[in-house]
């Protein structure tokens, strides 16, 4: 090789390298997880952030107060991932950490960033979802109504595998209210208990519509749930079956068709 090239060779092998280095750190540039936020209906638990990853991934890590992490959704484009499993105690605070990685490391020689979310206690801030009434009856003297309602389950389970309904995790801290009417009146009453059959006083011979709320009163955010759907009795005390308020309409309208003609 002459001397006269040696300075050319030089400075294309270092212009090389320069490349190959800015291209590495272009391809290992990792941003942080931001706007991280828990999603949780009946204590099936979704923790959620933003962006989407470009040339790195995600993997996420939680851990209860004191505890050691556990890792899940391990190198994921996704940006949002179900830790349902690992918040089996619905009373810890929990804390997801987000962190922004690659599955190949050789070019990062940095600690991989990663964002923690706010502190969730599945107690405290799982939504209780929509009850569901399960039936009614009547009494014999056709004074008392008695509405019985479906506790919406958890994915929390048993030992023997059966799942957890929402009455087995809050017990008497959970409450449903029925909210009441005459089916030909604006006017709405309401009643309160601790169990899943609730009796409201009525009037013979009329008809009613209602519907239910949970409630966690222990709570200071989140304590009400969804309202159920409305539905609505016939006057028969021996009815069997509940009917939504577009049913009773739709009842209605055909029995004073049919006196009609």
């Amino acid at each position: 090789m002459s001397t006269a090239g040696l300075p050319f060779t030089v400075l294309a092998m270092c212009s090389l390298s320069c490349w190959y280095r800015a291209l590495a750190a272009e391809t290992t540039s990792i941003g942080k997880a931001v706007n991280v936020k828990w999603s949780s209906i009946n204590g099936k638990t979704i923790i959620e952030w933003e962006p989407k990853p470009t040339n790195y991934t995600y993997t996420v890590e939680v851990a209860g107060e004191g505890a050691n992490w556990k890792r899940k959704c391990i190198h994921i484009t996704a940006t949002e991932c179900d830790v349902t499993d690992l918040l089996e105690n619905v009373k810890d605070k929990y804390t997801a950490r987000i962190i922004s990685d690659v599955q190949d490391a050789e070019d990062f020689t940095e600690e991989f960033p990663y964002t923690d979310s706010p502190p969730f206690v599945p107690y405290e801030q799982t939504i209780i979802g929509k009850p569901v009434i399960d039936s009614y009856n009547f009494s014999k003297d056709d004074t008392k109504l008695t509405v019985i309602i479906k506790d919406p389950f958890t994915p929390y389970r048993f030992s023997n595998g059966s799942f957890k309904s929402i009455r087995e995790i809050f017990n008497n801290d959970l409450k449903y209210t029925v909210f009441y009417r005459r089916a030909s009146s604006t006017g709405k009453k309401q009643e309160t208990s601790s169990s899943n059959e609730i009796v409201i006083n009525v009037d013979q011979g009329e008809s009613y519509c209602f519907y239910v709320q949970a409630t966690i009163p222990s709570r200071s955010q989140n304590r009400d749930s969804q309202v159920s759907d409305e539905k609505c009795t016939t006057s028969n005390k021996n009815a069997s079956a509940v009917f939504s308020t577009s049913e009773f309409i739709f009842l209605c309208s055909w029995m004073l068709l049919y006196w009609l003609l």
